[in-house]
């Protein structure tokens, strides 16, 4: 009874010591990208790591990664922006502001054009950095060589994100031998919702608890008509919709650093201007990646079971990888709880405390750190989520460490109390 206390008093102390961290608003004004959230690109900083109980040794890594930062996702985007600058400038409704942006967006768009949705040079990189760091985190690992096995989504930009990292990997020891697969077979364990996953299952959706009280939540963004007002003199008789021509502009703004193209708009929006809004678009975030979220099951699955085969000896692996997308990462996080992502506050306001959106950026990535004792079960595991250690929905008398034996009952109960759907 007395250590069941300690474990819970413990367990309370940590959490409280992660509520005690920077707040999220004051992350953003700190850093403004941030506010870009899934668009936010994998960030050059770096976190201090707390040092395993004596005795640990890490031993194996099961991580999953979203690919890199890319160009945009829908071609629409440009060709909208390109027909509508093109008559804007023709029927001479631009600003001088506007007319210095076209110019710059006309000299990039065939590129932009031709490698829509496809990995940029800067995302190639992320991964390559991310790759090393966990190499110089944790040599204990790699440091003989041996066996890893990789796996990605069947979409080009995941697959060169899974090439990048592991490329790398290889250049920090040549003695490790990586295996990488991009197959329907693999699906359940990077992209289990892809329809060409033969063993796909439908699994329910519920809308988290604050979106029956969103109507407390007070907010007004007049960013999209300043933006126009920058942009043009008049939108009489262009194409689209007023609404639309400003969160194209805006979606367009957020998603140049990932590109290399970050001066193209000028000072038509600023980062101040988008973090002044991100509470509200994280609203928005939550509700996208909570109601997906038992679709990841397959995906905690199959850490389990690759840990466990590497656990009881049956595999000699040193890592799993795995690399997908924001559509997954997202919802992994609030199935799994990553930073209390999965506790469904009912105040709108409350949400920024358990998600930011951000955590799901470019190049973002959950890193499982397993560590053994002196008897070969006693078994202890880490997570790091973007590089920084995160809390689990997990007792914990040693934070950020947890029993491997307390993760595999937890995750495994949580993945059998939903069945998918007949």
């Amino acid at each position: 009874m007395k250590k069941a206390l300690n474990i819970l008093i413990l367990w309370a102390l940590a959490t409280a010591a992660w509520a005690q961290q920077t707040p999220a608003l004051e992350q953003v004004k700190a850093d403004p990208r941030k506010a870009y959230g899934t668009d936010y690109p994998y960030p050059e900083t770096t976190c201090q790591l707390t040092k395993a109980p004596k005795g640990y040794k890490p031993f194996y890594i099961s991580h999953y990664g979203r690919h890199g930062s890319r160009y945009y996702w829908n071609a629409m985007l440009y060709r909208d922006l390109d027909s509508l600058l093109t008559k804007a400038h023709a029927n001479r409704q631009l600003t001088a502001e506007g007319e210095a942006f076209r110019t710059k967006f006309m000299a990039a768009k065939d590129l932009m054009s031709a490698s829509v949705s496809e990995l940029s040079d800067l995302g190639w990189e992320q991964h390559q950095r991310i790759a090393r760091t966990m190499y110089n985190n944790f040599p204990e690992v790699f440091k003989r060589g041996g066996d890893v096995f990789a796996i990605s989504s069947l979409t080009g930009r995941c697959v060169l994100s899974m090439a990048s990292f592991c490329g790398e990997l290889t250049q920090c020891n040549p003695k490790i031998e990586i295996r990488q697969q991009s197959s329907r077979t693999t699906l359940d364990g990077v992209k289990p919702d892809d329809r060409q996953n033969p063993h796909y299952k439908k699994y329910p959706k519920s809308r988290p608890r604050f979106e029956d009280n969103r109507q407390q939540f007070k907010y007004s963004d007049g960013l999209r008509q300043k933006v126009i007002q920058r942009v043009f003199t008049s939108t009489e008789g262009l194409p689209g919709n007023v609404g639309a021509i400003g969160s194209n502009l805006i979606n367009l703004y957020t998603s140049l650093p990932s590109i290399g193209q970050e001066g193209m708009m000028g000072n038509i929006i600023s980062d101040g201007e988008i973090a002044a809004r991100w509470e509200n678009e994280n609203l928005g975030s939550y509700t996208w990646v909570f109601e997906p979220r038992y679709d990841m099951i397959p995906v905690v699955r199959d850490i389990i079971a690759k840990a466990d085969a590497v656990i009881s000896g049956n595999s000699r692996r040193l890592a799993d990888l795995r690399f997908g997308h924001d559509t997954v990462l997202g919802p992994l996080t609030v199935l799994m709880g990553l930073n209390g992502a999965d506790r469904d506050p009912a105040d709108p306001y409350e949400v920024k405390n358990c998600y930011q959106n951000w955590q799901t950026g470019k190049a973002s990535n959950m890193q499982l750190i397993f560590y053994r004792g002196k008897q070969p079960q006693d078994i202890l595991v880490k997570c790091l989520l973007n590089g920084c250690e995160a809390t689990l929905p997990l007792p914990a008398d040693n934070y950020p460490y947890y029993k491997w034996t307390d993760f595999k009952q937890f995750y495994t109960e949580r993945c059998n109390s939903v069945a998918p759907e007949k």
